[in-house]
């Protein structure tokens, strides 16, 4: 499906600031401050429990805020004591289960959010968005006809026909499998693009979340860890949760030897440091896979595979270096080595995460 991008026609904008969100006087989230500007797409992503939905139906209206405020498009729409209804917000939203009406058509599902609109304009504005979602011809196809795909395509179309400042996702993609859940949250950003639509998408896959958002918020225990694009997530964490949550890779001991230098047992790695320390502190070292490259020939690092994972395009190795360090690398899937074969590494750090030994909190910036 090929989708041709058009400029954004609204105005959106979400502004959460310092927001508590709870149930019954208990606080689920704290202190929640993010602005999402208008026309982009923004992630919710966390492990269960976190928060994650409890915000978002904050964003919608349907629960109210303990303490701070959410604005959109420069209207507050709540504050304690005062939440204006999820109706009055100009706010669409999927949910996980779709919840298409199983007694509507293809078209009557799409055109329920606009059966008000006179005829003519209801018909162009259902075929305009079943043009744009690749499923033109199925208006009169029933849900239980449809695949899982395209029936969230439906919802997805169903929440836009209104035409929303802000399209809302609450883990719209979780009941997919693994392939089609990134190919459908790709297609829904191109839709949401195309669209001009701001949207708040909540997930706890990160490779969902890294393909639909141009910035992603990562939440704790209902508490923002960072708000930031994928990649500054990747190889720029806040603190060791948002570094062992986002992507793979291990902590191995180090200490800091000089500027821009850390001794561990992959040797001295140097590299710009992501937080200042006096030499001789006792630190932890962020090893991704992609840090360290299998070389043969002239690796000056030793190691054993004790584990591999083909994963199409490459190997994902667990290598166990001489004194017992477990790191992680990634090598093309025509390096195929089998369990206890001995290979050599070498270095591939741009840069280095460090964080304070065993702390398991924010590092010091």
């Amino acid at each position: 499906m090929t989708i041709k991008k058009t400029e954004p026609v609204h105005a959106a904008e979400v502004v959460l600031d310092d927001v508590d969100v709870g149930y019954s006087g208990q606080r689920v989230v704290h202190a929640i401050s993010l602005d999402l500007p208008r026309g982009q797409i923004g992630c919710l992503l966390g492990p269960s429990g976190c928060g994650k939905t409890t915000l978002l139906r904050a964003i919608a209206g349907f629960e109210g805020v303990m303490r701070g405020e959410i604005r959109l498009n420069d209207e507050t729409v709540s504050r304690p004591g005062y939440t204006l209804a999820p109706e009055k917000r100009n706010v669409g939203m999927v949910f996980q289960d779709f919840a298409l009406f199983p007694h509507l058509d293809v078209a009557g599902n799409i055109a329920f959010g606009i059966r008000r609109w006179n005829r003519g304009d209801r018909d162009r504005r259902v075929k305009e968005l079943l043009r744009l979602i690749g499923l033109s011809g199925y208006e009169r196809a029933y849900p239980h006809a449809l695949s899982g795909g395209q029936q969230q395509r439906i919802a997805l179309a169903r929440a836009l026909s209104p035409k929303p400042q802000l399209l809302l996702l609450d883990e719209p993609f979780s009941s997919m499998d693994v392939e089609l859940r990134t190919d459908l949250a790709r297609e829904v950003r191109a839709i949401l693009r195309a669209e001009g639509t701001t949207g708040m998408l909540v997930t706890h896959d990160q490779n969902e979340a890294f393909a639909f958002a141009d910035c992603i918020a990562v939440l704790n225990n209902g508490r923002l860890c960072q708000w930031d694009t994928a990649y500054h997530l990747y190889h720029k964490p806040a603190d060791r949760f948002v570094a062992d949550f986002v992507g793979e890779g291990t902590i191995i001991p180090g200490r800091v030897c000089e500027d821009d230098c850390v001794e561990t047992a992959l040797g001295k790695i140097r590299g710009p440091l992501s937080s200042r320390f006096v030499p001789g502190t006792p630190v932890d070292v962020l090893v991704r896979p992609d840090d360290v490259e299998l070389d043969l020939a002239n690796g000056e690092i030793q190691a054993e595979v004790t584990a591999k994972a083909f994963r199409g395009a490459d190997f994902l190795y667990a290598l166990r270096l001489p004194d017992d360090t477990e790191i992680l690398c990634v090598a093309p899937s025509h390096d195929n080595f089998i369990i206890s074969d001995h290979v050599r590494l070498r270095l591939n750090f741009s840069h280095l995460v460090v964080f304070p030994r065993g702390d398991s909190g924010a590092s010091p910036r």
